[in-house]
């Protein structure tokens, strides 16, 4: 019996020696941290000073770093080291330097990116419709093929070149039954070809 509470007291003891650290800096975004309950907390020593100007919480890292970019433009204008490139013409830009001023830019610009406003805005080309299209089964090649005019093809084994200037910007098949040969003209074997020339 004395064996049994000898376990129970050894296993309320604390762990000796370092404890492990929690990294909650996020990997890529700069000034952003992550809290307990997976929301995003940013905020940005301001220059000569020890005191730093707090940004907010947000839902998503990226939300955060838009917000530390707000900040970074407003305290350190063109040396600000930023987490988008196109946050420079993209984000606005603090009245003043005054942190109130700096933290409301900052949520505005934030809110701006929140992922429910990216859902309802029409996509601005990085893969806005990739998934839609693999949802329809993959069929973004038949909607090429369907964009070329029915009247490029003549129906004899040429093609109507007039047609293609309406279409798309796409080469003809070149195919055994495509009607398009190439030939190739090879120089006479004995003609000597210069590459360079040695003359000044």
């Amino acid at each position: 019996m004395a064996h049994a509470s000898h376990k129970s007291v050894e296993s309320s003891k604390k762990r000796a020696g370092r404890v492990v650290f929690k990294e909650t800096r996020h990997p890529v975004y700069r000034g952003v941290r992550r809290r307990n309950n997976n929301k995003w907390v940013c905020e940005l020593r301001e220059q000569a000073k020890q005191s730093r100007i707090w940004l907010g919480t947000y839902p998503t890292a990226k939300m955060a770093a838009r917000a530390h970019d707000v900040a970074a433009l407003a305290l350190r204008s063109l040396s600000a080291c930023l987490n988008f490139a196109d946050s420079a013409w993209r984000l606005p830009v603090p009245a003043s330097t005054d942190p109130v001023d700096i933290r409301r830019a900052a949520a505005e610009a934030a809110n701006a990116f929140c992922p429910d406003k990216l859902e309802d805005a029409p996509g601005d080309g990085a893969g806005a419709g990739d998934e839609e299209e693999e949802a329809a089964g993959g069929q973004g090649s038949e909607e090429v093929v369907d964009a070329i005019p029915s009247s490029s093809w003549a129906g004899d084994g040429t093609w109507d070149m007039e047609g293609w200037l309406e279409g798309p910007l796409l080469s003809p098949p070149h195919g055994p039954g495509s009607g398009i040969q190439v030939r190739w003209e090879e120089p006479e074997p004995d003609i000597e070809v210069s590459l360079w020339s040695f003359s000044i």
